[in-house]
């Protein structure tokens, strides 16, 4: 691989592939890549005179390497790049959110056993479309860093980190870890997944933060060999994906149920506004569908959990008109109201099984229960 800048099109990549076809017959190379040259934040040309110089070494004192390493990740080096404070800005938040789901993950695999690990045809289905999404993360980055897409392989593991992880599965399996009993397999399967979330997320993204992995890989597997045999995250090479976590047909009914949930939220953030209610979990819901198909993709579902709240019932028809709508889910309408059911002191979900259990009397079900079984 020859790799040089823009200008060297006309120079060495030329003369190089003139002189090798004249004496082999061949080019010298399999394969070109050429990046831009870094000016400064508008764009201009670096220069002592002017006093735009950025100096590497400024930066990586200012922000550390790996702030640095996530600009040039970031960035389409095969045009000229741009460095600034505001663009180092983008990066260092950047940088925040991807160390912060690994700092989430860490906690929660806190004494995390492979006796606890669940098969995966024994998981819930939200841990299997998990699995799947993670086979189709794991193939775009092989492909991304085969074909020297940096750029592409970041932004598509920060979204997952960010989008799939922190705003969707993290936050609904939550109430999971917090309450349920650690012998429950809910809370073993979702143990297990983020174990495998943690493995993939420090492989992926190892050879752009290169001292953050390593610093979370020693945290979890300590400095003797672990996680798989391997003292440093950095003699991994990336691990095979299981074909059983593919299944394009699931994923397709959860890309819908997670349109039902950005609706659902939707409803929630206008409660707030208005200030009739806190938190999610003060409201019970009432989600409206005229679509066949999409009433039977929630058919036997616990929307609550999906939704992070306390209860919801679902109506086919097109609902009042005052019901909460997307413009990008037609079909699909929310209903909120404050819910009437008494407050469980443990997992703070509004529940008509509240002080059932006359020796929990502030408890649901589900947590009386828990807290027997740990007595």
């Amino acid at each position: 691989l020859y790799l040089e800048g823009s200008d060297q099109h006309r120079g060495w990549f030329h003369s190089s592939l003139l002189e090798s076809c004249g004496t082999r017959g061949r080019a010298p190379y399999d394969g070109v890549l050429t990046h831009g040259f870094v000016l400064d934040e508008e764009g201009r040309k670096m220069s002592k005179s002017v006093g735009n110089v950025v100096d590497p070494a400024d930066l990586m004192r200012d922000y550390g390497a790996d702030i640095l390493r996530i600009w040039v990740a970031s960035s389409d080096y095969s045009d000229d790049l741009r460095i600034g404070k505001e663009i180092m800005g983008s990066a260092v938040d950047a940088y925040r959110k991807m160390r912060n789901t690994l700092r989430y993950l860490l906690g929660a695999l806190a004494g995390f056993e492979e006796s606890e690990r669940l098969p995966t045809e024994k998981m819930p289905e939200l841990e299997r479309y998990m699995l799947h999404r993670v086979a189709e993360i794991d193939a775009a980055v092989r492909d991304g860093y085969q074909a020297f897409d940096f750029k592409g392989v970041w932004r598509t593991v920060a979204d997952f980190a960010s989008l799939d992880l922190s705003a969707f599965y993290l936050d609904i399996r939550k109430d999971s870890l917090y309450c349920d009993h650690p012998s429950a397999e809910r809370r073993r399967a979702a143990r297990t997944t983020m174990e495998i979330l943690f493995d993939r997320l420090t492989v992926w993204i190892a050879p752009v933060l290169v001292f953050t992995t390593e610093e979370a890989w020693a945290s979890r597997h300590g400095t003797a060999m672990g996680g798989g045999g391997f003292a440093s995250v950095h003699l991994r090479t990336l691990p095979e994906t299981p074909a059983g976590w593919r299944n394009d047909a699931h994923a397709g009914t959860w890309e819908k149920l997670r349109d039902l949930r950005r609706a659902a939220t939707g409803a929630l953030e206008v409660e707030r506004r208005e200030k009739r209610i806190g938190a999610s979990l003060e409201a019970s819901l009432t989600l409206y569908l005229k679509d066949d198909a999409l009433l039977a993709a929630v058919k036997e579902r616990d929307l609550s959990e999906l939704f992070i709240t306390s209860e919801v019932t679902v109506e086919k028809g097109e609902g009042p008109a005052g019901a909460f709508r997307l413009d990008d889910a037609p079909g699909v309408a929310v209903a909120a109201r404050v819910s009437e059911h008494a407050k469980c002191q443990r997992c703070w979900r509004y529940t008509d099984d509240v002080g059932a259990d006359a020796r929990h009397p502030n408890a649901c079900d589900r947590c009386a229960a828990a807290v027997e079984k740990m007595a």
